[in-house]
């Protein structure tokens, strides 16, 4: 059986013929070193195989340069959009991501969570809105630094960024009278989340403005088959809605889909639908779904500017993002 064998840097230092300092500040970004003294420090750790320990490096700073994204129903289009985003963002900035899948409401979330405050991780960043606040309290507990999207926690010190969801159920509302709809319904999910309520609340209210009464339905997990639920339930009442505010795009894909298949309706001209994520689906030919794009990239770019800088006293930090309304033929007019 084979051991591992790390390669220390004063065997690179002896191997060059340098001091064990000139070893460290080679590779140390902005230290002082030689032209010909890097070249042969750079030789001899490549003939060697050697690397720095940047843990161990950390560690003397009290800095490990880990991040753990703690994140639920990391299958679903949007949470993998996000994940990708944010990892290579912080990759580039030098950092390491450590996953906490958050989707089992077993111990097993606060014994990884426990595990990676004794990896010393620096910080975390909670992805959604359901993990519970317990999580957020102890990453605090631990002195992490904290970023907090898209969720209602009320502590002071971490970053907080959110979407303007009422604003964007509010401009789909008007859409849905432009469009000349008069029975508008919200189709939901159970899960309650700040995003998902945020949407509904916007929505009914601009259509309350509006003088537009809203059906409102909420079904299980906020995913493709609720979806098709959501619309077997609204499709069969009496007072059938002719526009459908999904809360996601998945709930959307669901519903379209029940509604040409199982009802027969025609997208736009009997049935008006709106979605939110714009996940790669809602812009194939089949859905062509008119949605919102959440703004993945700059939710990222702001988690690892904010982790870059020197930690603040405890405040609020709040930043709002506008999703951008992405308009597709599933509304009329759209």
């Amino acid at each position: 059986m084979s051991s591992k064998v790390f390669v220390s840097a004063q065997e690179v230092a002896e191997r060059a013929g340098v001091s064990r300092s000139a070893v460290s500040r080679t590779f140390t970004p902005g230290a002082s070193v030689s032209a010909s003294t890097r070249k042969r420090v750079l030789e001899a750790a490549e003939e060697l195989g050697y690397h720095v320990n940047h843990l161990a490096r950390g560690l003397m700073r009290n800095e490990s340069g880990i991040v753990c994204l703690i994140i639920s129903d990391v299958a679903t289009p949007y949470r993998s959009a996000l994940l990708r985003e944010l990892t290579q963002q912080l990759q580039n900035a030098g950092k390491i991501a450590m996953l906490i899948n958050t989707d089992r409401s077993d111990g097993s979330v606060d014994r990884a969570l426990q595990q990676a405050i004794r990896y010393r991780a620096d910080a975390s960043v909670i992805l959604s809105g359901h993990p519970d606040k317990s999580i957020t309290q102890l990453c605090l507990r631990n002195g992490q630094r904290l970023v907090l999207i898209n969720r209602d926690d009320d502590q002071l010190g971490p970053l907080k960024i959110n979407l303007d969801d009422d604003e964007s159920g509010g401009r789909i509302a008007t859409a849905f009278v432009r469009a000349g709809c008069r029975k508008l319904a919200f189709a939901n999910s159970e899960a309650g989340t700040p995003s998902l309520m945020g949407r509904e609340r916007g929505f009914l209210a601009m259509a309350a403005e509006l003088g537009m009464n809203v059906i409102v339905e909420r079904y299980g997990w906020t995913g493709y088959e609720a979806g098709k639920v959501l619309a077997q339930r609204m499709l069969t009442r009496s007072d059938r809605p002719d526009a459908v505010f999904c809360a996601t795009d998945l709930l959307a894909c669901g519903f379209m889909d029940a509604a040409r298949h199982q009802f027969g309706l025609s997208i736009p001209e009997q049935l008006c639908i709106a979605g939110f994520d714009d996940i790669e689906q809602a812009s194939w030919s089949s859905y062509n779904l008119t949605t919102f794009a959440q703004p993945v990239s700059q939710i990222a770019a702001h988690t690892v500017e904010w982790l870059g800088q020197p930690q603040e006293d405890a405040g609020d930090h709040s930043i709002k993002l506008k999703a951008e309304l992405v308009w597709r033929s599933s509304i009329r007019g759209g």
